[in-house]
C-alpha cells in the first residue's frame, strides 16, 4: 500500500515549489505602532506620518508637522517547520500637503526540512535541512495630498522599491510603484480607502501584490467629551504573501486620557482565507513632553503561537 505524504513532506514540497515562483513582498500590517496596536484597523484613522503607508490621504486631516521613527518584530512558531520572523523599521515625515518616508522590511523562514528518502524498513523518512530563506524590501516614498471638496481628500505615495530574496534565484532589483488613498470626514465619521502597489511591480523574483482596503471609524471626541475612537478595516480582495493568501478584517480602538498625554489601544485581526490566522493586539503612547510621544505595541497569536512587539518615537504639533 502506498503511503500518503505526511504533513511535513507536503509542506516541504509546497515550499520548494514556492521558491521557484515570484515571491510576494509586503504585508499591510507591517508598520506603525499606533496602527499595529489597533490590530491594523487604521485606513480611516491614519493621521500621523505613517499615513504614507496606510492611507496617503490621511495627511490632510493630520497635524501641521509629524515625524515618526519605529521598529517592529513578529515571530510565528508553527507546530511544524518552517518558523517565521518578520521585522520592519521606518522613518516618516509629513506636513500637509507633502510627506517623505522610508520603510525597510525583512521576512525570514527558519527550520525548514526536505524529505530525501525513507529508510530500508520504510519506518521513517530521512530529512535534510533546507537553507534558510529571507526576503528583504526597502521603500523610499514621496506623498502628495489634495483636497477635492470640503471633507473629501485624496493622496498618493510615489515610491521607489528595492527588493531581493536570499535563495540565490535573483539579485536585488529596483522598481517604481504607487499607492492611492481617499478619506472622507463628516462629524465623528471617518471613511477611508487605499489601493497599495497599484502597478503590482515585478522586481525580479519579487513581486509587490496589489492590495485594496477600506475602513470606517467613529471618533467620539467630535461629538462628546470622550476621547475614544473605534475603527474597522477590511481587505477588498485577497492577495498573495510568502505564507499564502491573505484577506484581513480588523477592528481596533484608541482612547486618550490626562489631556492626551496617555493613549491606550487594543485590536484584533482575522485572516479569512489561507491559513486563517488570528491575532490580538495592545498598544500605548506616553507623552514625555508636549508633542513628543513614545509609542509601543504588542501582538499575541491565536491559531499559531504568534508574538511580537514594537517601539517608536513620534514628534507632532
Amino acid at each position: 500500500m502506498t503511503r500518503s505524504p505526511g504533513p511535513i513532506v507536503s509542506l516541504a514540497i509546497l515550499m520548494v515549489a514556492f521558491h521557484h515562483a515570484p515571491a510576494s513582498a509586503q504585508i499591510v500590517e507591517s508598520v506603525g505602532n499606533r496602527a499595529l496596536g489597533m490590530g491594523g484597523a487604521f485606513v480611516a484613522v491614519a493621521d500621523d506620518s505613517t499615513a504614507t503607508w496606510w492611507n496617503p490621504a490621511g495627511h490632510a486631516a493630520g497635524p501641521f508637522f509629524d515625524v515618526t521613527l519605529g521598529w517592529a518584530t513578529t515571530d510565528i512558531e508553527n507546530d511544524q517547520p518552517p518558523e517565521r520572523h518578520d521585522e520592519a523599521a521606518w522613518v516618516a515625515v509629513a506636513t500637509p500637503p507633502i510627506g517623505v518616508s522610508y520603510y525597510h522590511l525583512r521576512i525570514a523562514e527558519t527550520g525548514q526540512f526536505r524529505t530525501i528518502a525513507a529508510d530500508a524498513a520504510g519506518r521513517e523518512d530521512r530529512r535534510a535541512a533546507v537553507p534558510d530563506w529571507s526576503l528583504s524590501a526597502s521603500q523610499l516614498g514621496a506623498t502628495l495630498v489634495h483636497t477635492l471638496v470640503s471633507d473629501l481628500h485624496v493622496g498618493t505615495t510615489l515610491k521607489y522599491v528595492r527588493a531581493s530574496e536570499s535563495s540565490g534565484l535573483s539579485d536585488a532589483h529596483n522598481g517604481f510603484d504607487m499607492d492611492l488613498g481617499g478619506l472622507f470626514l463628516k462629524g465623528p465619521i471617518r471613511v477611508g480607502g487605499v489601493v497599495r502597489n497599484v502597478l503590482a511591480a515585478e522586481l525580479g523574483a519579487v513581486s509587490l501584490p496589489r492590495q485594496a482596503r477600506v475602513g470606517v471609524a467613529f471618533d467620539a471626541s467630535r461629538v462628546s467629551s470622550r476621547n475614544v475612537l473605534v475603527a474597522f478595516d477590511a481587505d477588498v480582495a485577497a492577495y498573495d504573501t510568502p505564507y499564502g493568501e491573505r484577506r484581513v478584517i480588523a477592528i481596533g480602538t484608541e482612547g486618550w486620557a490626562l489631556g492626551r498625554r496617555v493613549g491606550m489601544r487594543a485590536g484584533a485581526r482575522f485572516n479569512t482565507v489561507g491559513l486563517e490566522e488570528q491575532a490580538y493586539t495592545v498598544g500605548a503612547s506616553v507623552a514625555v513632553r508636549s508633542g513628543i510621544f513614545v509609542d509601543g505595541h504588542g501582538v499575541f497569536g491565536g491559531a499559531d503561537d504568534e508574538s511580537g512587539w514594537g517601539i517608536g518615537a513620534r514628534v507632532t504639533f
